[in-house]
């Protein structure tokens, strides 16, 4: 090292990459060309600041979490033996619809979740021929099947007796039955179809409810939430006000471990809108069965914690993520600004955030 003039291997370094200390440096300071403006800052200059950041994001989140939590209810309503009961009846649902015995729009599969429509339906999704808030349509009347007396004997009237829903409210019953790693992407249940409150019944097992999340794709991963709620088997759940309408919510793939389904029911809107008739059969003629098609694959214990990409979620790769700093003043992803008349809020919006609705 003495025949080159370097008595130190890193001094030998350093001459040999002088751009290094420059860059730095200049970012640093916050400096370019010595004219001290219009640099940007690339380094923190303490952990101090990182620190105080940190602690507002985490001030705004529980903020959020604590609206969230303030405007769900929660009740145990239904014991073992009753849940047993029910979970028999949603098996011979799956059986019904494996055997085609149910009209066209009753039933939509889709990887490791199944969902039936009974009483009301809807397009969503992939489904619609015009992508976008606000673009979910019920079907014509006639083209899903009733709700079957089981749900009224055994779910809707134990709801009416605890006080948790009024009696004529339910005229929509949805079955989402979910396989291990099965799961439903963020999205808060179009304003324009149903009234709220939301309720859900869970069967079979224990999961989550999560709040606030982003989806991403190719693999799928999904953000923190800003709220977790646990589902318990038997647990009734309420959401209205800031839960049901400013802020996203879903089912992650990591939640489901085993079987899981849910009953959600709700009341459509007299002015939601419906498809044009003329996209429509006559709700008189039913439609020839379906033929019976299901994934032939074996449930893995461990698919839960495999990331999966569902058809019918593809679509919402285009989105861009939302930054966190901005989170929480658009979490709700909501088209409509909730104002004392629904009407107005159809007609113009203060809000330009896109939504996946479900």
């Amino acid at each position: 090292m003495a025949a080159s003039g370097y008595s130190d291997l890193r001094e030998k370094l350093k001459s040999m990459t002088p751009h290094r200390d420059e860059y730095k440096n200049k970012y640093v300071d916050g400096t370019s060309n010595g004219s001290g403006k219009g640099g940007k800052r690339k380094y923190r200059e303490s952990d101090d600041d990182d620190c105080e950041h940190s602690d507002d994001s985490s001030e705004l989140r529980e903020q959020e979490a604590d609206r969230v939590k303030s405007s769900i209810l929660q009740k145990n309503i239904f014991t073992p033996e009753e849940c047993a009961r029910i979970e028999e009846k949603i098996d011979e649902v799956v059986t019904s619809g494996e055997a085609g015995l149910y009209r066209e729009h009753t039933v939509d599969r889709a990887p490791l979740r199944n969902k039936y429509f009974f009483g009301e339906g809807y397009t969503y999704g992939a489904q619609l021929e015009k992508r976008g808030p606000g673009q979910e349509r019920l079907y014509r009347k006639g083209e899903v099947d009733e709700i079957p007396s089981w749900v009224h004997e055994l779910v809707i009237k134990r709801l009416v007796s605890s006080g948790v829903i009024p009696e004529g409210f339910v005229n929509s019953a949805v079955i989402n039955d979910y396989q291990p790693g099965g799961c439903i992407v963020s999205h808060v249940d179009p304003l324009h179809i149903f009234a709220r409150p939301i309720v859900s019944v869970s069967f079979f097992s224990d999961s989550a409810l999560c709040f606030g999340c982003r989806f991403q794709f190719k693999p799928i991963r999904v953000s923190e939430p800003v709220f977790v709620l646990p589902v318990r088997r038997g647990s009734v759940t309420v959401l209205s006000g800031y839960a049901a309408d400013d802020i996203t919510h879903c089912i992650r793939p990591q939640d489901i471990k085993e079987r899981r389904a849910v009953i959600i029911l709700r009341k459509t809107r007299p002015d939601a809108p419906r498809l044009d008739s003329a996209l429509s059969s006559s709700p008189a003629e039913r439609p020839a069965p379906l033929k019976a098609k299901r994934s032939h694959r074996k449930a893995d214990p461990d698919a839960a914690h495999r990331p999966r990409v569902l058809e019918m979620d593809k679509e919402e790769n285009r989105h861009p993520s939302i930054s966190r700093q901005r989170r929480h003043s658009i979490s709700s992803e909501n088209y409509w600004n909730r104002g004392q008349d629904y009407d107005k809020h159809r007609e113009s919006s203060g809000r330009k955030v896109k939504m996946r609705r479900h």
